[in-house]
């Protein structure tokens, strides 16, 4: 087990790495840094003072450098949009997306799994045709043509839900609770998880349902509600792990669209601003936060995976 770790600790110390240098060479193919920090009438003597200040004068190995030892502490420059450290910013936007990405799985866990779960175990019935039109509308729809019907037929037509903004209801010592403000961008943003796990669940219960041991277990005589809740419900969810882990990576790090909609106040949305202030300290700390986050996320998923399944882990 702590070799399996050890080894996991490794993988995700080189991928950050990587992301330090990905999101380093992207950033600088671009263009000029400085021309992209500084508006379009400056001068070239204010872009050279630009230029001198953040360092990129630089042979360009000691700004990796500076870029890497900086963002090991968290440091990853000042905003030029809103004169403050970048990480402060995104810390401050971060629970808005937290919460938002965590409604959505819920959602998309309370609806996709159990109608997996009753069409893998009676294909045919009644209850596979809608599954598998849910997974197909999961699979197709985008996310941000769902989110404008929504705001249309829910908020403009009948009224049920606000058309943008965030509102939380206050409880003791500081607790912020959700609203239903967050109703209509959890569903738009969760709807491809939720195509996800009704597809994967329903395949995964059959896939186990024609394996020998269940039929073993029905030819003994075991009755087929404990052969489906000690075998089957057992053997599915430990696959279902590491996609609800990923999926979770993919709805914090992939909600800018939803965001943007919604005038959510995320990180998503911070990064849509950012991108049209030409802020390229706030890109390259959200970038490279969200990468960290998504790789953390698979870290702590594959140890649950491992724990759960100790195949895995004896399997190195």
């Amino acid at each position: 087990m702590q070799r399996y770790l050890f080894s996991r600790l490794v993988q995700s110390v080189f991928l950050v790495f990587g992301v330090l240098l990905l999101v380093f060479v992207m950033m600088r193919l671009t263009g000029d840094p400085a021309t992209l920090m500084v508006s379009r009438n400056a001068s070239p003597e204010q872009i050279e003072a630009v230029r001198e200040e953040m360092g990129f004068n630089e042979p360009i190995t000691a700004q990796f450098f500076h870029f890497v030892s900086n963002a090991m502490v968290g440091d990853f420059g000042m905003s030029t949009r809103h004169r403050q450290p970048a990480l402060d910013l995104i810390l401050e936007r971060l629970p808005a997306t937290i919460e938002l990405a965590t409604v959505s799985l819920l959602l998309s866990m309370l609806i996709g799994i159990p109608l997996g779960l009753l069409a893998g175990s009676r294909p045919g019935s009644f209850w596979d045709a809608p599954a598998r039109l849910v997974g197909l509308i999961g699979q197709t729809v985008p996310n941000f043509w769902l989110a404008l019907i929504l705001i249309l037929v829910f908020a403009v037509r009948l009224r049920m839900f606000p058309t943008f903004g965030r509102e939380t209801w206050q409880v003791c010592c500081g607790i912020e609770l959700p609203t239903n403000s967050v109703i209509l961008p959890a569903v738009a943003l969760g709807v491809f998880t939720m195509g996800q796990l009704v597809r994967f669940t329903r395949s995964a219960v059959m896939e186990i349902r024609s394996e020998d041991y269940i039929r073993t277990a029905y030819s003994k005589g075991l009755h087929g509600r404990r052969i489906y809740f000690k075998h089957i419900l057992r053997n599915a969810a430990i696959p279902l792990i590491s996609i609800i882990g990923v999926q979770f990576g993919y709805l914090l790090s992939g909600s800018i669209y939803i965001e943007t909609i919604f005038s959510w106040p995320g990180l998503g949305n911070l990064l849509a601003e950012s991108i049209g202030n030409r802020d390229f300290a706030l890109v390259q700390a959200i970038a490279v936060f969200t990468s960290i986050v998504v790789i953390a996320l698979n870290l702590l998923t594959d140890v649950a995976y491992s724990v759960a399944d100790p195949r895995i882990r004896y399997g190195g």
